[in-house]
């Protein structure tokens, strides 16, 4: 019994000696891919800067930030160490509101930004109607008809004689008005008897019986999404053209915010996912009236690339260390996106324009693009979902009908996180801001729009709501989440640190500041694209900060934003966009 007893006392302290040695002996380090130093690392957590002096990079995700002594036992024979040499490092920038499916369908359009009338936006458009082919339809894209010295878009005689018989489509830079020659319309099936939809109109001639050629909204849409589709090589080069101007802005997580502007839109996202042409992430959201066909789509894809004996679906996501099953090929269907209201001309108030846009008369207070009804069922369906609801809104009215649809699904469903996204939230009350911060909404801010449409805003919706429109500081001051965003191509090129210099200084074009009490910091302005951009897309688990465990998403810029003069943000230049510790640009 006394020698059982000892052979047992024996066997526990051999257990212990064994497990204190082990306990004695430190873990082998992991050794990492690649280590940064020498320069800012920004890591974007919490309410004020916090610099580190080191980030070690392993297997496409973020190993180590801290101090560059303890960063030395990841370094092995193989580790590419990085000297920054005064630069900066910080989080990769997060599209918020943008369209980038539609950006690189526009790279193969006219560039109508800056035309100073009428036969210079013909001339353009002349020399792409060599470009285009036979079969395809003549577009253009980027002109603001108040900025022309006309003060309006062309008419059906006018894009007529850049073609008679071809289709000739042209966009103003917001993306909500246009206008058509007269084969456009043919081809569309359109005439002045065409009833105008919901949210839209054609305008017509004084005698009502023949189409004038401007269009507006839904009717827009209407004829915008009988454009022939994009297929084969085009598809390609639409989706790996804007991938490649989205990584030379410093993203790497881009948006296309209203996936169906164009009938080809889905084809063009479904061939990307197939060949794995993107390089840094897409989030969708499907346009409202397609939600359908969009998520009929995405059900495919999944099924597609469900696990399978053959091992596909884990060969696709390989390259994501996080494993995150929401992408696809990089792509993920995260939302839903409703237009409630207009631009900056026909934005939906609860009070008149101070100065009517060209072309209005009597008492103008815009129109919404939508009715209750519909929003409210999608609240309905989708509020209890994984899928968020993006809502564009720049009137206080459109605001208004938005916070509206969530209190039914509030009171139908309950409280959940669903994040819905206040799309621009350009002019909004005092009493909206406290509904937003109780149903936990996220508003994302079209800064860059300050410096092309401040001044109009000032003059059509009056100095009152323009020094509250877009309200930055003041769900600062309150503690509340915000976003800064591009929208491009709405703003010609998606720039992250313009619309951050924007927010910052508010200078509109004329050299007016919009809103001066509305201006931000810039540790502010640079959360609204980094780790407040990752909590909008539900996505703050694996992205925006620079934390052990998240992906390495960086971004390298020649100057730290928060020691330069507020007034060049702008110019900072990135010189490295690195995705998942894979480098996808480098200047």
């Amino acid at each position: 019994m006394m020698f059982s007893k000892l052979v047992h006392l024996h066997s526990f302290l051999s257990v212990v000696v064994v497990s204190l040695v082990s306990l004695a002996e430190p873990a082998v380090a992991q050794i990492a891919d690649t280590v940064y130093s020498g320069g800012d690392i920004l890591t974007m957590r919490g309410d004020a800067a916090e610099y580190a002096e080191s980030l070690a990079v392993r297997n496409g995700t973020i190993l180590f930030i801290g101090p560059a002594s303890d960063v030395k036992k990841h370094v092995g024979p193989a580790t590419k160490t990085v000297d920054l040499a005064g630069t900066t490092l910080l989080p990769g920038f997060i599209d918020t509101h943008g369209h980038m499916v539609y950006f690189g369908k526009n790279l193969v359009d006219a560039n109508l930004f800056g035309v100073t009338g009428i036969p210079d936006l013909i001339e353009r458009m002349k020399k792409q109607a060599h470009r285009t082919p036979a079969d395809g339809w003549i577009v253009g894209f980027g002109y603001q008809a108040r900025g022309m010295k006309e003060g309006r878009p062309p008419t059906v005689e006018e894009l007529d004689a850049i073609s008679a018989d071809r289709p000739v489509m042209i966009v103003d830079s917001s993306g909500h008005l246009g206008a058509g020659n007269s084969a456009v319309f043919r081809a569309a099936g359109i005439s002045a008897a065409t009833p105008d939809p919901k949210g839209g109109s054609f305008a017509r001639k004084a005698n009502g019986t023949s189409l004038l050629g401007p269009m507006e909204e839904t009717a827009l849409n209407a004829v915008r999404s009988k454009r022939p589709p994009f297929t084969g090589q085009l598809a390609d080069d639409a989706i790996t053209g804007a991938a490649k101007v989205w990584a030379s802005h410093g993203h790497t997580t881009a948006m296309e915010a209203g996936l169906g502007l164009g009938n080809d839109d889905i084809g063009i996202v479904v061939n990307a996912i197939d060949k794995q042409l993107l390089p840094i992430d897409l989030y969708v959201a499907a346009k409202d009236s397609n939600v359908d066909d969009t998520v009929a789509a995405a059900y495919n894809v999944s099924s597609q690339y469900n696990p399978k004996p053959d091992g596909t679906r884990e060969k696709l996501l390989a390259d994501r260390p996080d494993l995150d099953t929401r992408y696809v090929n990089r792509v993920r269907l995260g939302g839903i996106k409703f237009w409630l209201d207009g631009s900056i001309d026909t934005a939906w108030f609860t009070q008149p324009y101070a100065t009517n846009p060209p072309g209005r008369s009597g008492v103008f207070s815009g129109y919404r693009q939508i009715p209750d009804a519909v929003l409210d069922a999608a609240f309905d369906t989708y509020w209890p979902t994984n899928l968020q609801i993006h809502m564009h809104m720049n009137g206080d009215a459109a605001a208004d009908q938005a916070l509206a649809a969530i209190a039914k699904a509030v009171k139908k469903h309950g409280m959940r996180d669903h994040r819905p996204v206040f799309v621009h939230a350009s002019y909004l009350r005092p009493e909206q801001i406290e509904k937003i911060k109780s149903y936990g909404a996220v508003p994302s801010f079209l800064t860059a729009s300050v410096v092309p449409g401040g001044d109009g805003v000032l003059k059509l919706w009056g100095k009152d709501r323009a020094a509250v429109a877009l309200p930055a500081r003041t769900f600062l001051r309150m503690g509340l989440p915000f976003t800064f965003s591009h929208d491009a191509p709405v703003s010609p090129v998606p720039s992250i640190l313009a619309l951050v210099d924007a927010g910052v200084n508010r200078t509109a074009s004329s050299g007016v500041v919009v809103g001066p009490d509305e201006r931000v910091p810039p540790y502010a302005a640079l959360r609204a694209v980094t780790a407040l951009a990752a909590y909008q897309l539900k996505e703050e688990a694996t992205k925006g900060t620079l934390e052990a465990g998240k992906l390495a998403d960086l971004v390298i810029l020649e100057k730290n934003p928060l020691k330069v003069e507020p007034l060049t943000i702008k110019d900072i230049r990135v010189l490295q966009t690195i995705k998942e510790g894979k480098t996808v640009y480098e200047r």
